[in-house]
């Protein structure tokens, strides 16, 4: 007769694999269900154009996962189950309309001569942010890692404050609380440099102006250059499916076409889970849920903690996203010949632009010139296309989740079935102009819209892909709401984790590894 499991996981994206690694290796029965065919959400590969030409549905940079604690952990575990990385020293760069560009790579002699070329004084800037990076980052980073209770918060102010001084605590404060724009107007010069890192902004629903942004174009542009960019070997699948076969290696299971209509409850407790199809699954000590804040009000049909449902139910989402795949006989013919070495580059010209982007995707409508992030995977990883052949990984930031017209004037569509295949149009077109004759290359295509990527993953409300905006009024303590940053609810061992859930998105399985470390006593 099997036994009851201790835990049971609503959802299997990446947190939710994590967490579960952990609490099987530290003797907990634990067991998953997927309602997709395949684990990993937002995390996942396939051959979406042509066969032989392997793309990564939406993430692609596992550059987070491979500096986690989780992986720092299980390093060992996870390559012997085929967790293998291929890493680059040319993580990304821009492009700009007059052929010009930008990039950031690990050599920092080489970095700092390129920005030089736009500006002496952007040189020094850039030069004097290197030497202070590791200072910068042990602060930074140790408060992105710290679990957000007030407890942990406040052990971290005290710690810094010890450190740095009153002034240097402010300093920080402050930096933390200030838009892109504004440090990148306060620090440099050129409006090449400060589009070539405010790209980074739009990765995770910070336009040049939203308060609280500067830190992630900050800590992605000196992170490329000191570590470079990490890309998952043959797909980004290979986290998943190492973590998958750990999982089932220390007697866990993970169920998938496996939809949960319900967390049952009583007397305040979560005590296990109904699937769709008719079956109960009780969990003896924690029922855990990796799904978006909506979602968990609906699945519980309440917390029975009225101002925590109205929090989660009101949760924001950011703009939606768009992918378009393709499969291509050869790279780009970028106009700047340098740029096919890089892994990312970014098409946003300019802070105007961006906001400008941002701003129209938010009003509802399809933006006229959208930021392009051009991922080039086969220049790390040759062995996602046949030989001679590429891929191309286009993310498109930001589109409305509901279209409710066209900033470019041109397309009449407001569904995003038919409004799909010409914004992707226009993605390619904005690509020509960069890379001349990319569309005669073009041997297959693939169009996620907004809607699809929802439909794939719930997760993604809106096509977002981060689940849930980033913003200072839904970050940090507030995230998903105040009080529950810590992945608890108001319901006894109902836990909540993914990207919804501090410290947010990517692919570091921050909240996957700190309720784990917390339910599990580290």
């Amino acid at each position: 007769m099997n036994k009851q499991p201790d835990a049971v996981f609503v959802g299997a994206g990446h947190n939710a694999l994590a967490c579960a690694c952990h609490l099987a290796d530290r003797g907990w029965r634990v067991e998953l269900f997927e309602q997709a065919t395949t684990p990993g959400g937002a995390v996942k590969s396939g051959e979406y154009t042509l066969p032989g030409f392997h793309h990564d549905w939406a993430a692609m940079n596992l550059s987070l996962f491979a500096g986690s604690k989780f992986h720092r952990e299980n390093a060992s575990s996870l390559a012997r189950h085929g967790l293998t990385f291929a890493p680059t020293s040319h993580p990304f760069a821009s492009a700009f309309p007059n052929g010009r560009w930008l990039g950031v790579s690990t050599d920092v002699a080489l970095t700092t001569a390129r920005i030089r070329g736009f500006s002496e004084a952007d040189a020094r800037a850039w030069t004097e942010l290197t030497e202070a990076f590791d200072g910068q980052a042990e602060q930074i980073l140790g408060l992105l890692g710290s679990p957000m209770k007030f407890s942990a918060f406040a052990s971290f102010a005290w710690k810094a404050h010890r450190k740095l001084g009153i002034g240097g605590v402010l300093d920080l404060a402050r930096f933390l609380t200030m838009s892109p724009r504004a440090w990148l107007d306060e620090t440099f010069e050129t409006p090449q440099v400060k589009a070539m890192l405010a790209a980074w902004g739009m990765h995770l629903d910070f336009a040049p102006d939203v308060a609280g942004g500067a830190v992630f174009p900050y800590l992605e542009s000196m992170a490329g250059q000191a570590f470079g960019m990490v890309l998952g070997a043959g797909g980004a699948d290979t986290m998943i499916n190492a973590m998958v076969r750990l999982i089932e290696e220390r007697g866990g299971k993970v169920h998938c076409n496996a939809r949960v209509a319900e967390i049952r409850h009583m007397s305040g407790a979560a005590t296990g889970i109904l699937l769709e199809d008719g079956r109960e699954v009780h969990a003896s000590r924690a029922v855990i849920a990796n799904v978006a804040p909506g979602a968990l009000v609906k699945l519980t049909e309440g917390t029975g903690d009225a101002g925590y449902d109205r929090k989660l139910s009101s949760f924001h989402h950011a703009p939606g996203t768009m992918m378009i795949h393709l499969a291509l006989s050869a790279l780009p013919n970028w106009t700047a010949p340098e740029l096919k070495r890089f892994a990312y580059v970014h098409l946003a010209p300019s802070l105007d632009q961006m906001a400008r982007t941002y701003a129209q995707a938010k009003a509802g409508l399809l933006p006229d010139e959208p930021v392009i992030v051009c991922g080039q995977p086969t220049v790390v990883d040759p062995s996602r296309a046949p030989e001679g052949k590429h891929i191309l990984w286009l993310q498109v930031r930001m589109v409305p989740s509901k279209i409710k017209g066209d900033a470019g004037g041109a397309i009449s569509a407001r569904a995003w079935p038919e409004a799909g295949p010409a914004m992707a149009d226009r993605v390619m077109n904005i690509l020509e102009q960069y890379a001349p004759g990319t569309s005669a290359h073009v041997l297959g295509r693939h169009v996620v819209t907004p809607d699809m990527l929802e439909a794939d993953n719930p997760n993604l409300v809106g096509g977002d892909q981060v689940c849930g905006s980033h913003h200072l009024h839904q970050h940090f303590l507030n995230r998903p709401a105040r009080g529950y940053a810590d992945g608890t609810t108001p319901l006894r061992n109902l836990y909540h984790t993914g990207a919804a859930v501090w410290p947010g998105g990517g692919t570091g399985a921050g909240s996957g590894m700190m309720l784990a470390e917390k339910l599990a006593g580290k």
